[in-house]
């Protein structure tokens, strides 16, 4: 489904060039759920715009269902997102002066479907998170939780092929953070592909694969998380 070669990404100024990604290559397979580690400036959110195809690289090659895109124009790589990738965020990003529904039915307005088939995509989707009663309410009138879970169905409404979910968890106590990482892990199940980007180890064994990232290459696990047992190296299942 995606695959990356030799992945490299830099950002200059006049006096600096950085190298936040620096010839990372990987697949990820239709309807797998892969966590990306890694400490903070590795490179980890960098990867996740470009496998968004938010951004392109500045060299390597990026496959996204077959198409070799990383050449492509904004316009070109936002309709193929627009309706094949839903994101998750830890700041929610939901609008507030929208309503629960209408924040869900958002993704569908883009892609100018018709205003019945938002409304009951997104409602389905309500239920199925277990917010319906939530709908005519706006984000700043809802739980953490509750905002993640309008979140999630935001990122699912349009049926995407893949969820990206950027530590998802991030700003949640735990019991809400492990409901979030059910309900991913729930969507997975069903077939969607999800690829998140984590700090925690908890969040991270959910996932079927792991990779780690440090300074911007794709590396093995660190030894102190395989001394622990938490992790196995990159690439390997759980």
């Amino acid at each position: 489904m995606i695959k990356t070669v030799s992945l490299k990404k830099l950002y200059r100024t006049r006096t600096v060039e950085t190298a936040a990604l620096d010839g990372v290559s990987l697949d990820i397979e239709k309807g797998e759920f892969v966590a990306i580690m890694g400490p903070s400036g590795c490179g980890k959110s960098t990867l996740l715009n470009l496998l968004g195809l938010i951004e392109n690289p500045t060299d390597g090659q990026l496959f996204f269902l077959g198409q070799e895109v990383s050449r492509w124009s904004e316009r070109r790589r936002g309709d193929l997102r627009k309706a094949n990738i839903g994101f998750v965020f830890q700041s929610f990003n939901l609008i507030d002066d929208l309503t629960i529904a209408q924040n869900v039915e958002l993704p569908l307005s883009y892609l100018r479907r018709p205003a019945e088939e938002r409304r009951r995509r997104a409602e389905a989707l309500l239920e199925r998170m277990g917010i319906a009663n939530q709908r005519n309410a706006h984000p700043h009138q809802l739980s953490g939780g509750q905002q993640q879970r309008a979140a999630l169905a935001r990122a699912m409404v349009v049926e995407p092929q893949v969820i990206l979910a950027d530590e998802p968890t991030g700003n949640l106590d735990s019991v809400r953070g492990a409901e979030t990482m059910e309900l991913l892990r729930q969507l997975n199940a069903a077939g969607t592909t999800v690829i998140l980007v984590t700090h925690s180890p908890t969040d991270a064994a959910c996932a079927s694969r792991i990779i780690h990232l440090l300074d911007g290459r794709v590396v093995d696990a660190p030894p102190e998380l395989l001394a622990d047992g938490h992790l196995g190296l990159q690439g390997a299942s759980r």
